[in-house]
């Protein structure tokens, strides 16, 4: 299957997309376009992520409290001011995030699948997410990179039923976890059951069970880092 048509089929035909891929892996040309959507949304979010921070550190008298004026100060002015190395380290970071989300993403679905099922490559598995990330990290991106740009503001431009409850903080408990449920992430887990479907030889019920589940634990992942944080540095 051509490269245009692995692209547009994620989106349009992902059943037989996803059945071509697990005939034949290749997702060399496609993860550049995944990656490609994330550093541009890096780049363009970026500048509007950092005073959406800046805002809250203001307002954090408690971190004041804990840390004194003139460090607290100090903290201030180098979050309004970061030296151009921290801005290529956020790139660079954003990159090897992907790289490494889609490693261990791959790895967990495989030992979830072959608890049932004696199919399934880890190549097979790591195409089929690369493809599936299309529908999140180009098509999700682009969005919410327009709400960004459009709001001016980075936490108002989720794509996930916060987006309905401005008045939530975003470092409340209750807006993680609203951004779980992003609507982008949804349908990129079920186009990705589709793929299981084929890799692990299973019905789609089961399928879908696998890549929810996973989708689930890994929303508890980031649930609780996003408390850890919150209860160290807030």
């Amino acid at each position: 299957m051509s490269f245009s048509g692995r692209v547009t089929g994620a989106f349009f035909s992902p059943d037989a997309t996803f059945k071509a891929l697990a005939e034949k892996t290749v997702w060399l040309d496609v993860i550049l376009i995944v990656l490609m959507g994330v550093l541009l949304f890096s780049y363009f979010s970026a500048p509007y992520l950092q005073d959406d921070q800046v805002q809250i550190l203001e307002d954090n008298t408690r971190l004041r409290d804990r840390y004194g004026d003139e460090q607290f100060e100090q903290m201030l002015e180098l979050r309004r001011n970061p030296p151009p190395w921290q801005t290529y380290l956020g790139y660079t970071m954003a990159g090897l995030g992907l790289l490494a989300d889609l490693l261990i993403s791959s790895l967990v679905i495989l030992v979830l699948g072959r608890m049932g099922s004696t199919e399934g490559r880890f190549g097979q598995i790591f195409t089929a997410l690369v493809h599936a990330n299309l529908i999140d990290k180009v098509l999700g991106n682009g969005v919410r990179t327009f709400l960004v740009l459009s709001k001016k503001s980075f936490f108002q431009a989720m794509t996930s039923p916060a987006m309905f409850f401005p008045q939530l903080e975003p470092t409340s408990f209750a807006y993680t976890l609203l951004n779980q449920f992003d609507f982008f992430q949804l349908w990129m887990f079920g186009i990705l059951a589709l793929g299981l479907t084929h890799i692990f030889k299973i019905e789609l019920r089961r399928a879908l069970f696998i890549s929810y589940f996973f989708w689930f634990l890994k929303s508890l992942l980031n649930l609780g880092i996003s408390i850890l944080v919150m209860q160290v540095y807030l």
